[in-house]
């Protein structure tokens, strides 16, 4: 059974919950702790202040030492005559009985780590807590983002069947999984193709991060939806650029897409088209979207108005635009003639945002026929193809500066590395004529050019 996105939010609450009462928990039974345990080391002071006691200073028996150092002495007795002994006081060499140190006993300070209590462990079990939290909330939501592909697949396997041959290529000679290829643990790509006047559709499913914990707080947040966005690649159609697109998404894309933001960036009101009031309508020919956005797509948009984001119609579509701190391009970038339809899922009605993008998928098909098959009138096609030619003829002005600044700098650097060579020689006359023959080319290149015309008489 399809879990709903109401679900997965209580699923998700009721850990976050859970894992605040667990610190709560630890932390009330730290501080209560605490008065009882103030001095952990209590026990063993008190214990060695009364071993102290009950030990006395040990020193050795004073019989004992006298019958040592007698042993010791040597009688003269005992040696022939003319021989003298010479004893030697033993009071005087380390280590004799007089100067025996007494021994002291110490006892090790050991830090009593078993406690009766988990007060010690707040900070590992906060982490343990979160960190099974966060496994858990891993795996629900990746399986929620399976699901959600595997049914948005089956509820349209029946359109794809009907209009593609081939529905899941995974770029292998022998295809192993026609189906969604994952690119992410919330990404996901489905490639169909086999039809005509297109090369192919791109079904991508930019789902929730439903597997990471700390985006799904930041959802809680800033709230975010499921889109789904399907790309046709057509094999022909007329020159013109257009997008109706929601007031957010259009004031994006006016600045962010290359061919909207260079032929239409002006963003206009879609009412007289009869769509509902929050979408704006970008084009840069006007019959073209009057024919494109026809009843059919008028009346889908009246009844799903949340689900459709975008569709954008271009044959000068190139992406994003390139960064200007990126590097200078020397030719056009490349474009496509393609047909983008944008949805979202609604998390609220997430099922039947499904359910109706089978006729989503309906309607993209339609419009790629549409789009296919119209035809411009004269003044359209002469107004579009003289915008295309403005916009080559200003990235050519715009390379050729590039290309003299870029050669200036490769003089100057020339000239620099000419005028070290010179002054390493360290020869006057070289250097002499170099500077006379810079100082020329100066001259000439600032002396006022004329031409000479001969007078016949």
């Amino acid at each position: 059974m399809f879990l709903s996105e109401k679900c997965m939010m209580n699923c998700q609450a009721i850990l976050l919950f859970h894992l605040l009462a667990l610190s709560c928990l630890l932390c009330g039974v730290y501080g209560s702790n605490l008065d009882t345990d103030d001095n952990d080391f209590a026990e063993f002071e008190d214990f060695q202040d009364e071993a102290f006691e009950e030990t006395a200073p040990i020193s050795p028996p004073q019989a004992e030492v006298k019958q040592d150092f007698d042993d010791m002495n040597v009688a003269e007795d005992d040696f022939d005559d003319g021989v003298t002994i010479e004893v030697e006081d033993w009071d005087e060499f380390e280590g004799s009985p007089n100067k025996k140190e007494e021994p002291k006993i110490t006892f090790a300070q050991v830090p009593h780590h078993l406690r009766p209590n988990w007060d010690s462990f707040v900070l590992e079990l906060l982490i343990l807590a979160g960190l099974v939290v966060y496994f858990i909330n891993f795996f629900l939501g990746r399986s929620k983002n399976q699901r959600i592909t595997s049914m948005w697949l089956e509820v349209n396997r029946t359109v794809l069947d009907e209009n593609f041959s081939l529905i899941g290529d995974d770029g292998k000679l022998d295809i192993e999984n026609p189906g969604f290829i994952k690119d992410a643990e919330h990404l996901y790509s489905l490639w169909c193709s086999g039809r005509v006047c297109c090369e192919g559709m791109l079904v991508e499913l930019k789902l929730l991060k439903r597997q990471d914990l700390v985006s799904i707080i930041q959802y809680m947040l800033k709230p975010k939806e499921d889109t789904i966005q399907m790309t046709v690649k057509l094999d022909d159609m007329d020159s013109f650029v257009m997008c109706l697109a929601k007031k957010k998404v259009a004031s994006v894309f006016s600045k962010d897409m290359t061919d909207i933001s260079t032929y239409c960036p002006e963003r206009k009101s879609a009412e007289k088209l009869n769509v509902p009031s929050n979408y704006l309508l970008m084009s840069e020919i006007g019959e073209a979207s009057t024919a494109l956005i026809d009843q059919r797509v008028v009346s889908f948009l009246n009844k799903y108005p949340e689900v459709i984001e975008s569709i954008h119609i271009s044959d000068q579509y190139s992406g994003n635009k390139v960064p200007e701190e990126g590097a200078a391009l020397t030719r056009l970038p490349s474009t496509e003639k393609v047909v983008i339809v944008t949805l979202s899922l609604c998390g609220r009605n997430l099922e039947e945002s499904i359910e109706a993008s089978k006729l989503v998928t309906n309607l993209v098909l339609h419009l790629v026929d549409k789009a296919s098959r119209l035809r411009l009138t004269r003044e359209a096609k002469v107004k579009a193809e003289k915008n295309r030619q403005k916009v080559e003829e200003a990235f050519l002005k715009n390379t050729h500066a590039l290309r003299a600044e870029a050669a200036a700098a490769k003089r100057e650097e020339k000239r620099r590395l000419e005028k070290e060579r010179i002054l390493a020689e360290e020869d006057p006359e070289k250097q002499r004529k170099w500077e006379e023959k810079e100082a020329k080319k100066e001259a000439k290149r600032k002396a006022p050019k004329m031409k000479q015309m001969k007078v016949r008489a």
